[in-house]
């Protein structure tokens, strides 16, 4: 399983996402993100956008992550599909993300910004984020 939806909240929306290292756990976490924005389905990989991301520590650098990319809906225009996580290490990361010109029919919900609520990042077996977003 790659993330869930978590229905205890009515004016925000919770997903907890996985992965068995840092990278599938930050693209699993994207992927979660736009599934909420747009429909991920139907956005083609037209166009590739690189980003760097920096944090305090791992659990920064996913809010930070999260934040950037949906800032870059707004900056490029765009929807996200397709999320490649480079290099990563405990305060930085490089990415590659996909898409395409933002289309209406593909739009789902506006996500305002990621909430520090209930916000988790842990490792057990594997790694799982918990993550609450303004919408």
């Amino acid at each position: 399983m790659k993330f869930k939806f978590i229905e205890d909240l009515t004016s925000d929306v919770m997903f907890e996402a996985y992965g068995k290292n840092e990278k599938e756990l930050f693209e699993n976490s994207a992927l979660a993100l736009f599934n909420v924005i747009c429909r991920v389905k139907k956005v083609k990989n037209k166009k590739k956008v690189k980003i760097k991301v920096k944090g305090e520590d791992l659990k920064d650098l996913m809010f930070n992550w999260l934040q950037e990319l949906i800032a870059l809906v707004d900056v490029k225009e765009m929807f996200f599909s397709k999320f490649k996580i480079l290099k990563i290490s405990e305060n930085k990361l490089e990415a590659e993300v996909y898409g395409e010109e933002i289309k209406p029919e593909n739009g789902e919900t506006v996500v305002k910004a990621i909430s520090y609520y209930k916000f988790e990042l842990e490792k057990k077996k594997n790694w799982k984020v918990r993550v609450v977003m303004d919408i």
